[in-house]
C-alpha cells in the first residue's frame, strides 16, 4: 500500500464516530480513499478499516489524535505490516500447500512463508524446490503432548503473523491453541459444521448430498467451530462419484485457503468475539 495509511479501529458503538475520525484524519491531511465500517447492534460494537492518500510520519500522534475521540479502551491499528508472514502446517496432503507456494513464487499476495513443518516426510523435496525450510516433527511414539512441545519450539524459530493448517490432519490441545491465539487458521473439508469425521465424501456421496462445500477459519478450543473468514460451496449431483468428490472438494478447499490468506494479508479481517467482519 505505497504512500497511503491503513487505518483499523474496533470500539464501542456511539454516535458521531464516523465524523469524529474522518475531520481528525484531515487534521493529518489526510485523504480518505475508502472507508468501510459496520456496527454489531447486538453488542453495541463499531469496526472500520479505513485507507488514506498519504504516509502519517508520525503515527502515534495520530493514534493519540483518534484515541481522544474515540470511546475508552478502542483498538486502533495503523499500518500494519503489509505483507504477512506465515507458518504452515502439513501432513500428506499437497494440494493446498501447492497453491500456497505457487502463489508466493509468483508474488500474487501479500504473504511470506517462513517455513513448511510436517509431521510426515512426504511434503519435504517438494517444499524445498521453492527454497522454503521444511522440517519434519513426527507424532509416531510420542505422546500428544510431547509432539506438540517439539513443534511449538519450531514454530516459534519464526517470526510470523498467522499459521496455517493446510490439510494439518491433528487435532491440536487447547494449550496448543491458547499458545498462538488469534494466529491460527485452519481449512476444513466442509460447510461446517456437516459430515465430521473420516471419509467426509464417501459420507457425503452415500447422502446424495447436492452441495460440497468447504470453510476456512480461526482455530479455538472448540474443534472446527472458530470464527469463519470464508466459505464456498460447489454443486453437485447423482453422476458424481467419491473421486469426482474428492477432486472437486479439493478445488474448493485451496480457492477458499487463498481467499482466507489474501484477505488477512490484506487486513480486511476483523474479529468479533465468535464471528468476524470481513470487509471485501
Amino acid at each position: 500500500m505505497h504512500n497511503q495509511t491503513l487505518i483499523l479501529i474496533q470500539c464501542q458503538d456511539a454516535v458521531g464516530l464516523v465524523a469524529n475520525i474522518s475531520n481528525t484524519l484531515a487534521k493529518f491531511q489526510l485523504n480518505i480513499v475508502t472507508m468501510r465500517e459496520y456496527v454489531d447492534e447486538e453488542a453495541n460494537k463499531f469496526f472500520v478499516r479505513v485507507v488514506c492518500n498519504g504516509l502519517v510520519p508520525e503515527q502515534k500522534q495520530l493514534s493519540d489524535s483518534l484515541a481522544e475521540v474515540l470511546p475508552p479502551s478502542a483498538q486502533i491499528q495503523i499500518n500494519p505490516n503489509n505483507r504477512k508472514k506465515i507458518v504452515v502446517l502439513v501432513t500428506k496432503e499437497h494440494h493446498c500447500l501447492a497453491d500456497i507456494l505457487v502463489r508466493q513464487h509468483f508474488e500474487t499476495w501479500g504473504a511470506e512463508v517462513q517455513a513448511v513443518i510436517g509431521n510426515y516426510e512426504s511434503l519435504r523435496s517438494f517444499t524445498e524446490k521453492f527454497d522454503i525450510p521444511f522440517h519434519c516433527i513426527s507424532h509416531e511414539n510420542l505422546t500428544k503432548e510431547t509432539f506438540e512441545k517439539q513443534l511449538i519450539a519450531q514454530i516459534q524459530n519464526y517470526n510470523f503473523d498467522y499459521i496455517i493448517l493446510a490439510k494439518f490432519m491433528r487435532i491440536l490441545s487447547s494449550q496448543f491453541v491458547s499458545t498462538f491465539e488469534n494466529k491460527l487458521v485452519n481449512i476444513h473439508h466442509s460447510f461446517l459444521p456437516a459430515f465430521i469425521g473420516a471419509n467426509p465424501y464417501k459420507q457425503a456421496h452415500a447422502r446424495g448430498v447436492k452441495i460440497i462445500g468447504a470453510t476456512a477459519h480461526f482455530v479455538t478450543d472448540q474443534l472446527d467451530e472458530g470464527p469463519i473468514i470464508v466459505q464456498d460451496i460447489r454443486h453437485v449431483n447423482h453422476t458424481y462419484t467419491v473421486k469426482d468428490m474428492v477432486t472437486a472438494g479439493k478445488e474448493i478447499e485451496k480457492a477458499v485457503l487463498s481467499r482466507a490468506i489474501r484477505l488477512l494479508s490484506e487486513d480486511r479481517v476483523m474479529r468479533n468475539d465468535y464471528k468476524t467482519i470481513v470487509f471485501e
